[in-house]
């Protein structure tokens, strides 16, 4: 079996050769047989970086593809580790969607009802706001969902 080089590798995969040793050396990629000091991969790697390339276009994070590879037992079928971090990943950006919902809401609010002249109007505004009726400051989560129910 003939053996790649990086930029093989790189070439057949449209990645830059620093990309795939920076997946060698944090995990996800074995570390490359080396002859005379040049990286040499069998065609497997080719497959495992084409799983790569797919989970970073669905939002996965390194440490997430890292842990599809390593973090669970040898024998879990791929499909059951996909959906177990598809499951998270959709979790996760069920819970983004709602904040961003929730940012887009505030800043239409501020569209169509800021009518101050000056910064210092705008903030004396959210300043008396946010103490609410406790007379406390409240962290910018909770403005957010007092600010959403306005």
């Amino acid at each position: 079996m003939a053996l790649l080089t990086i930029s093989q590798v790189a070439q057949q995969l449209q990645l830059r050769p620093s990309a795939i040793r920076y997946y060698e050396q944090i995990g996800i990629l074995p570390t490359a047989q080396r002859i005379s000091g040049q990286r040499r991969y069998d065609s497997s790697v080719l497959h495992r970086l084409a799983i790569v390339q797919r989970a970073r276009q669905l939002g996965f994070t390194l440490d997430e593809i890292r842990e599809m590879f390593f973090g669970f037992g040898g024998k879990t079928p791929a499909s059951r580790r996909w959906q177990r971090l598809s499951q998270r990943k959709l979790a996760e950006l069920d819970k983004l969607q709602e904040e961003i919902r929730t940012m887009q809401m505030l800043l239409r609010k501020m569209i169509e009802k800021c009518s101050c002249t000056t910064l210092e109007q705008c903030g004396r505004g959210i300043f008396l706001s946010e103490r609410g009726h406790t007379g406390k400051q409240t962290g910018s989560r909770s403005r957010l969902r007092a600010a959403s129910r306005a």
